[in-house]
């Protein structure tokens, strides 16, 4: 069933960009009112460590391949503008998800697990679908399904909170945020202010969304990114989504304003958005949040909160670089709490109810050019940024006993700190370019190595590879009663080698 409304929502999709092209090629003749571009591409993942969950040894085997297809259509008539965004993706079943899916299958027959594909990977779906005009020389009207871009940190985000994520087939390391955000039906317009030199964003979503389109989305199937030691094991049997919680119904309007400005040399901008909690949590079967859930443990749920937010970025001569940063302030945002399980080695932990606790998340970052011409022999002066990303819980407290996550007996500590690098370079006059990112986990131990190089070749290919690679951060192994997992933790023993080849047209 679920294949077949992928199919139906790819093949809508390109019949509404037929139609564009039809509206295109309608007009006068010279007259440019159609393009139509995408990409086809194709990516494989190989593991380069054994999963301990499995019985076999998961070295070197596949782990992905994935085809993509997407469609990317503008079309003009008159003052109105256009756009649609189309994206199939299918998965090739290797032996490493076959493996996984076996585990689900005798634990949890008949659960989303059992069917990798449909649950967690395949898709077919028209992601963005807008009209945008200008009524006066300072307005600007997009209205539909869209994305919008609020806030400047990369891997991890703190004013970027729009949109939900979509980080089942490749967790957090797609660098393309774009190919992971998960668009929204909304009505945006900007509002030019020259006078006070910027411009004024409001949002409002009327809550017209599926349910699936709010918050980050995980993988709770038991599939290759499912945080160990749970690969293989379908959360999801025994709890459900609910997107009609009273603390948060995807049903509900939310809206947002943001006013963008630069004052001398500095750009800024101020921020207020009504929206639902990033990460879902789960309202527990024992000890119910607003409503008394469904599933056998208690039901996933993105409860709202106020966000405040405000950036600020400039250059700084005497360094030579730019520094930038974002503040952010969340009232109520919610999180799980019991560290203890009620009965160890059946029941997670976590299941000890939700609290809601206002955060305070800083970002500060330094991007600055470094020429390494004469050391390593690069074609252009190379571009490093260094990020401290930071959450603290402001009104804290011990007793609260609030878990990282569900599943895992780590406790969330005052604050969250994260410390990330980036170096980007570039050889052959911009046709080979190596880059190194890193980070790591400041708060709770381990961090990752991600070094890859994009490769050019020629106007329309594409190729990348990538290493991904996890260290420290306290693996909790299979059977393991006590440990103290953390982010980092969860994708040990899931180091990766990534390719993708890519033709755009």
């Amino acid at each position: 069933m679920k294949r077949t409304r992928a199919f139906f929502r790819l093949r809508g999709a390109a019949v509404l960009v037929a139609l564009a092209l039809g509206t295109g090629l309608a007009r006068a003749e010279g007259e440019p009112a159609f393009h139509l571009g995408g990409y086809v591409r194709l990516g494989a993942s190989v593991n380069l460590q054994d999963a301990p969950e499995t019985a076999a040894n998961d070295r070197g085997k596949l782990s992905m391949l994935r085809g993509t297809l997407l469609l990317d259509a503008d079309a003009e008539a008159g003052p109105l503008r256009f756009k649609g965004v189309a994206r199939g993706v299918r998965e090739y079943k290797t032996d490493y998800l076959r493996d996984l899916e076996k585990r689900v299958k005798a634990t949890t027959p008949g659960g989303p697990g059992s069917d990798m594909m449909d649950t967690l990977y395949d898709e077919g779906e028209l992601r963005e679908l807008h009209v945008e005009f200008e009524p006066t020389d300072r307005i600007q009207v997009r209205l539909g399904k869209q994305q919008v871009v609020w806030g400047e940190t990369d891997f991890f985000r703190a004013m970027d909170v729009v949109h939900g994520f979509d980080y089942r087939w490749r967790a957090f390391l797609e660098p393309e945020n774009e190919e992971l955000r998960k668009p929204l039906i909304l009505a945006n317009m900007t509002v030019q202010v020259p006078e006070a030199d910027g411009a004024l964003q409001l949002l409002f979503r009327p809550g017209w969304d599926r349910k699936e389109d709010i918050g980050n989305t995980i993988d709770l199937a038991g599939g290759r990114w499912r945080p160990q030691p749970y690969r293989g094991s379908d959360t999801l049997s025994a709890t459900r989504y609910d997107a009609r919680h009273p603390a948060g119904d995807v049903r509900d309007k939310t809206w947002g304003v943001r006013w963008a400005g630069r004052g001398g040399a500095v750009n800024y901008s101020l921020a207020y958005l009504k929206t639902y909690n990033p990460d879902p949590v789960l309202n527990s079967a024992f000890v119910p949040y607003k409503k008394a859930p469904e599933g056998l443990l208690g039901d996933w749920i993105n409860p709202q909160n106020d966000v405040f937010g405000a950036t600020v970025s400039g250059y700084l001569q005497s360094i030579d670089a730019v520094l930038s940063t974002e503040l952010v302030y969340t009232k109520g945002a919610a999180f799980n709490v019991g560290s203890q399980s009620m009965w160890p080695g059946v029941l997670p932990e976590g299941l000890g109810g939700i609290v809601r606790r206002d955060t305070f998340t800083s970002m500060f970052r330094m991007d600055k050019n470094l020429d390494l011409r004469n050391v390593l022999g690069t074609s252009k002066l190379s571009m490093f940024s260094v990020q401290f990303f930071n959450t603290r819980i402001l009104d804290f407290d011990k007793a609260d006993d609030i878990v990282m996550n569900v599943g895992y007996p780590t406790r969330r500590k005052h604050d969250s700190a994260l410390l990330t690098a980036l170096l980007a370079m570039s050889y052959d006059g911009d046709r080979i370019n190596p880059q190194l990112a890193a980070g790591w986990d400041v708060s709770y131990g381990g961090g990752f190595l991600i070094p890859s190089v994009d490769i050019v070749m020629g106007d329309h290919w594409r190729l990348k590879v990538e290493a991904d690679l996890f260290f420290g951060g306290n693996p909790r192994r299979p059977g393991d009663l006590d440990g103290s997992t953390s982010t980092m933790g969860y994708f040990r023993d899931n180091n990766q080698l990534y390719l993708r080849l890519t033709r755009q047209f």
